[in-house]
């Protein structure tokens, strides 16, 4: 991918299972990485450095950067260390994350706290600066790695599920402001055999949803010639699909109603057929306002 070619990209979370993945695939198209992984004992051996051997292997740049990224000046850091050691940045790929098996009865805030501080601040921390950075460059690509968790919910993942949800929201607000700036921002869901999901899946899943072939589509998020901004894709098993939020033509009451009406059509309120999407909450707000009256409910 020859889009990919010399250009810089920190890779969170990349010691093992998806961001591996990630990094070792940008960094075999070309790309430079500065490769995050949390920091081990000194005399344990580090997953950052192991990566950066793989990626120097395969005759690409890399340069290990291990920090919890969740730390106040994570961002900062990870920033200077691919400054340093390549001259220049051109995307942040946010991987890290936290897994959490826990019913919402059974759940503490301190504990919910603790899964955001990953897998939200965790993204958070390191995007400011450098989306600061991109801007200021006129330049850059940020992805956010959410989860069909953030997308639908799944049952005993409370704080994991509202965690990645969060990360969409994040993902849209920097699209918007940065565009004007050249700086894109997409988010991917993947479906992947890892440590988190090892403990689910069947042999024959596992060797379907290999990391590796969800890779190729955050390289792609990663290019500066990939067209979109602001979008949500799913990918796992050689599968990509979008994924985006819609509102349905609902109803519109041409006088006061009452909640009898409501569950009168109810049917009718949850159709979706006719969805649209929007570019941001505003344009919502003035299709809502202009939606015509629903001929069946005139009164």
């Amino acid at each position: 991918m020859s889009a990919l070619q010399d250009r810089v990209v920190i890779v969170t979370g990349a010691g093992r299972g998806l961001g591996r993945a990630y990094a070792l695939d940008l960094g075999r198209r070309g790309a430079a990485v500065v490769v995050n992984t949390r920091p081990r004992p000194a005399d344990a051996p580090g997953s950052a450095e192991a990566v950066v051997a793989e990626i120097l292997a395969l005759g690409g740049r890399a340069v290990g950067a291990p920090l919890a990224v969740e730390e106040a000046d994570s961002g900062e850091r990870l920033l200077a260390v691919a400054l340093d050691a390549f001259g220049r940045v051109d995307g942040l790929l946010n991987n890290a994350g936290a897994p959490e098996a826990k019913t919402l009865h059974k759940q503490t805030t301190d504990a919910f706290r603790q899964v955001f501080e990953v897998n939200f601040f965790g993204a958070l921390t390191p995007t400011l600066p450098v989306y600061r950075h991109l801007r200021a460059q006129g330049s850059g690509r940020i992805l956010m790695s959410t989860s069909a968790a953030g997308l639908h919910g799944v049952h005993g993942m409370a704080a994991y599920s509202s965690s990645k949800a969060a990360l969409i929201g994040l993902m849209r607000v920097i699209a918007l402001e940065g565009a004007a700036h050249g700086v894109a921002c997409n988010a991917i869901a993947p479906y992947a055999a890892t440590g988190m999901t090892a403990d689910y899946l069947d042999a024959d899943s596992a060797a379907r949803m290999a990391p590796e072939r969800v890779a190729p589509v955050a390289s792609w998020l990663m290019a500066p010639d990939c067209p979109l901004n602001g979008e949500t894709l799913v990918a796992g098993a050689g599968r990509v699909r979008p994924a985006a939020q819609i509102e349905g033509p609902g109803l519109a009451f041409a006088a006061d109603f009452a909640p009898d009406d409501l569950t009168a059509h109810a049917a009718a309120l949850m159709d979706l057929h006719g969805w649209k999407t929007f570019t941001d909450g505003n344009a919502a707000f003035d299709q809502l306002m202009a939606a015509p009256l629903s001929p069946t409910l005139s009164k």
